[in-house]
């Protein structure tokens, strides 16, 4: 998919941060887009944004992409709007910090439900549609932290794994059977997002002290940057994107020390992560 002018687009996670600058970026292009969140707000200014940018055609739907019945009656109304998709951009995602045994399980379930289940619900209810369209592309939002684990990340880590698994087998059966349909799993690094902001947080982590340590430190590449690598991606339907100097450092320590990587992660954590408040 060399050019993405005149395709239909659709975008979870599209009122703020990543989301919102793929959208900004695909309305100069020139693409037609169903964008979706949670954050009516957010989505809103998107709206506006994007018809600022020249966007030729925009729905926008407020979406609980943890809803696998909504979604799948989104998925519906968007191919009825547009007539067909084109690219899926499964973006909607939050953060959940702390060591598993402090973790609640609704705090567990929910996570699950967005950064898990929501990717699954949105390529399972586009996918046969992308195979329609003749020219489709499934684009899932890992992370850095789908290549490699960190300590106080356990459940984030694990769907972001899990996004990774299934996009890459995805992308084998495509080619298998011969459908016109890439697959690109995405693992951005320290993005400037409120991802940290808006996350939740076992009862021991001071919620404060770990949003602002990704902020300041973590954090250094622009939505709007990552956007444009993802993109770039999408053009040239690569398998795995990584987005960030971090991102390509850390996967390429990882791949080069093994699973030792695991023990030089413990004792650096534990000298620049925040002190566990004490629970009365």
């Amino acid at each position: 998919m060399k050019n993405l002018s005149d395709k239909v687009v659709v975008i979870t996670g599209a009122g703020s941060g990543i989301g919102r600058a793929l959208a900004l970026n695909l309305a100069r292009k020139g693409s037609l887009l169903a964008l979706s969140d949670v954050d009516e707000a957010g989505l809103a200014e998107t709206v506006d944004l994007v018809k600022g940018a020249g966007a030729r055609e925009v729905r926008s739907d407020r979406l609980d992409v943890a809803d696998r019945a909504a979604f799948e009656a989104y998925a519906e109304a968007v191919v009825a709007q547009f007539g067909r998709v084109n690219v899926v951009v499964n973006n909607a995602g939050v953060a959940l910090a702390g060591d598993l045994v402090d973790l609640d399980w609704d705090d567990i379930e929910w996570i699950l439900g967005i950064n898990l289940d929501g990717v699954l619900h949105g390529t399972k209810a586009f996918l046969p549609h992308l195979i329609a369209s003749g020219e489709g592309h499934v684009v899932n939002l890992s992370s850095l932290f789908g290549l490699v684990s960190m300590p106080g990340q356990s459940i984030y880590n694990a769907t972001k794994y899990a996004v990774r698994g299934m996009s890459e087998a995805l992308r084998e059966e495509m080619l298998i059977a011969g459908h016109p349909v890439g697959v690109t799993v995405v693992h951005p690094g320290g993005i400037k997002t409120a991802i940290a902001r808006n996350s939740r947080v076992s009862a021991k982590e001071d919620k404060a002290k770990t949003a602002k340590l990704f902020d300041e430190k973590l954090a250094k590449m622009t939505p709007e940057k990552a956007a444009e690598i993802i993109v770039r991606g999408i053009e040239k339907d690569q398998a795995r994107v990584l987005v960030g100097m971090d991102a390509h450092a850390l996967h390429w320590f990882a791949k080069l020390s093994g699973s030792r990587y695991q023990d030089v992660v413990a004792k650096v954590s534990k000298k620049v992560l925040p002190p566990k408040t004490q629970v009365v």
